[in-house]
């Protein structure tokens, strides 16, 4: 196969590769069922009293702080704000964490104040390896704390810690995030139903 030799075909192969991951997910009825599984533990969480964290690196980071928003704003309808927070936005914690602890640790030390029993954990980790999003799944086993995690490339080390993984398909990083947003989006949604249904009609 020959590499793209032109924005064209840069956008029509990454669109072909696209559209070959969704159509994997939905074809992939485990990955499906565990969807299901963790959107209904999130609205648990809601409906407990709960609070939903995220978390990621780089691009992920940014993933976790647009779904984040997408629970205290709104995604698809008016409702009320339902409390979600990226673990990855304060610079000062950040930062003293990283310096004083170690990167690895700046987002389980973060768990470890904040977390109560009714609350849920979404690491998101294209490759399933990042050290801080392992060590944030740890803190939740030992917290008694549910967590799902967002991944790719066979799920790595942070789908045996997680209770619900969701492992994208797709051979790509961009691919994989693609889908992370997809997924993302999804539960958001779900959650939006099923803690704000909407009303009969007349």
């Amino acid at each position: 196969m020959t590499s793209p030799s032109s924005p064209v075909d840069i956008l029509q192969t990454n669109t072909a590769q696209s559209i070959r991951a969704k159509e994997a997910l939905l074809n992939d009825a485990r990955l499906l069922e565990t969807f299901s599984k963790a959107a209904s533990h999130v609205i648990d969480c809601y409906k407990a009293g709960g609070r939903l964290y995220i978390a990621g690196n780089g691009g992920s980071a940014a993933d976790s702080q647009h779904l984040a928003a997408e629970f205290v704003s709104r995604l698809a309808r008016d409702r009320n704000p339902l409390p979600a927070e990226s673990l990855t936005t304060d610079t000062s914690i950040l930062t003293a964490i990283g310096n004083d602890y170690g990167y690895e640790h700046v987002f389980s030390r973060q768990l470890i104040a904040k977390l109560k029993p009714n609350d849920v954990f979404l690491g998101i980790t294209t490759s399933g390896k990042s050290k801080n999003i392992l060590s944030a799944l740890q803190v939740c086993k030992q917290a008694g704390v549910k967590s799902i995690v967002f991944t790719g490339f066979g799920g790595g080390e942070a789908a045996t810690l997680a209770d619900y993984a969701l492992v994208a398909p797709g051979s790509r990083t961009s691919t994989i995030q693609e889908l992370h947003i997809l997924l993302a989006h999804s539960v958001c949604e779900a959650v939006e139903l099923a803690m704000f249904p909407v009303e009969a009609a007349h």
